[in-house]
């Protein structure tokens, strides 16, 4: 990235930049970044403005919800990142099950704005991640990404990250229980 970016947790004072970045469709089809955090059918039910209430009153009771990435004052980038527990469908999900009783942060998400994907700024903003939860008392953070089944796979596929981009932030590889989505952890 030649751009000099900066970070800032989602809080009451940058949800204006947070709508900003997710747009009127709420970043991907309505999720506002909640399809981790309710059931399918409740997900799927509050697809739009309902994920966008939710997601709005977890900001306004100070919840750990994830981190932006700015360049300037201009909104560019998001990382979602929470203890495990407050994502439902990881309770619920046979491949992304636990690999032990420790607990954890997981990051679920990210979502960079077009013109600023494959330029790096995912690493960068994962590492700022790390940097942030720690604080938070995080000591072991895990994530899910996507091992890619194509070279340049589609943007809309690649949601939860890159195998590629977490090794590169300094992840590594758990027992994972599916060949194409690994269970990567950090730990501090």
């Amino acid at each position: 990235m030649p751009e000099r970016v900066s970070f800032k947790p989602l809080t009451t004072e940058t949800w204006g930049s947070f709508e900003i970045l997710f747009g009127p469709k709420g970043a991907c089809g309505g999720c506002w970044c909640m399809n981790w955090r309710f059931s399918r059918s409740d997900f799927e039910k509050r697809k739009g403005d309902q994920n966008k209430l939710a997601v709005h009153k977890l900001v306004k009771k100070n919840e750990v919800i994830g981190l932006l990435a700015f360049i300037g004052e201009k909104p560019v980038g998001w990382c979602a990142v929470a203890p495990r527990e407050k994502y439902i469908r990881l309770k619920r999900s046979r491949v992304l099950r636990p690999v032990d009783d420790q607990p954890v942060w997981s990051v679920s998400c990210f979502f960079i704005e077009k013109p600023y994907r494959r330029k790096g700024l995912s690493i960068e903003l994962l590492k700022a991640t790390l940097t942030y939860v720690k604080k938070e008392g995080a000591r072991i953070v895990e994530a899910y990404p996507i091992v890619p089944w194509a070279e340049k796979m589609p943007d809309v596929f690649v949601w939860t990250g890159l195998l590629s981009t977490f090794l590169k932030a300094g992840f590594r590889e758990e027992i994972g229980h599916s060949p194409s989505r690994p269970i990567v952890r950090y730990y501090f």
